[in-house]
């Protein structure tokens, strides 16, 4: 589904990823792991083609990203969801919503999908983005992802800030889309329960380098992670 050989990434003449190798198959969740400033947000963005590589390459199915602009990747089947909130604060919940949609005739029924995770939405429609909490907008954000039937999401810090209650309902959106439909998730994080817990293989990073990598179910794995991040 997604290969990444020798990736190198940064902006201008700052350099932050150092030859990034890794793969994803098709249905896997991984969870990419570690502190802030080692290169995760760079990696999602050079995946989206927001960030063009300086060398090495990202081939989605076999077939290469290199020069194509973020609006291109995402119309191979690819969702991202940012780790800010790239809402538009003065639009309704439901403007907000079809800006991933725009066709009528396909977004009831995408909605009343997307939606059920998160039914307070639907009670939001017509409320301005911008006055629901940080944990709601990130639901929002999380529901417009899923709007789209993408092949794969790309998470960036999905429960940041945001309460149990509605680290629950995320978390369950998306092993629901992943289990239900086969979509592929690449989660970054630093609630290492959440992490650990959806994903069925995990990434540390450390100075824009992967550090380790394995499964989730394997008895050292939480041991794992905590000794690379020195937890």
């Amino acid at each position: 589904m997604l290969t990444i050989s020798d990736l190198h990434s940064g902006y201008g003449d700052l350099v932050i990823l150092h030859g990034v190798t890794a793969e994803v198959a098709p249905g896997e969740i991984v969870s990419v792991l570690g502190h802030n400033g080692v290169g995760k947000t760079t990696l999602m963005r050079s995946i989206i083609g927001l960030l063009q590589p300086l060398r090495g390459e990202i081939h989605i199915d076999g077939q290469s990203t290199r020069g194509l602009r973020p609006y291109e990747v995402a119309r191979r089947g690819i969702a991202y969801i940012p780790q800010e909130a790239a809402l538009f604060p003065d639009l309704t919940v439901q403007d907000n919503l079809r800006v991933a949609l725009p066709d009528r005739r396909q977004f009831d029924r995408a909605c009343d999908r997307a939606l059920r995770h998160f039914p307070f939405l639907r009670e939001r429609y017509q409320q301005r983005a911008g006055t629901l909490s940080g944990g709601q907008q990130k639901m929002l954000l999380v529901a417009r992802a899923l709007l789209s039937d993408p092949r794969l999401i790309l998470a960036d810090e999905v429960t940041e800030g945001v309460q149990p209650s509605q680290i629950d309902r995320i978390g369950e959106a998306l092993s629901d889309v992943n289990q239900q439909q086969g979509t592929t998730i690449v989660l970054i994080e630093q609630h290492l329960d959440f992490a650990l817990g959806l994903a069925g293989r995990f990434v540390v990073m450390k100075q824009g380098r992967v550090a380790a990598e394995g499964r989730t179910d394997a008895v050292a794995a939480r041991r794992t992670v905590e000794a690379e991040l020195a937890l």
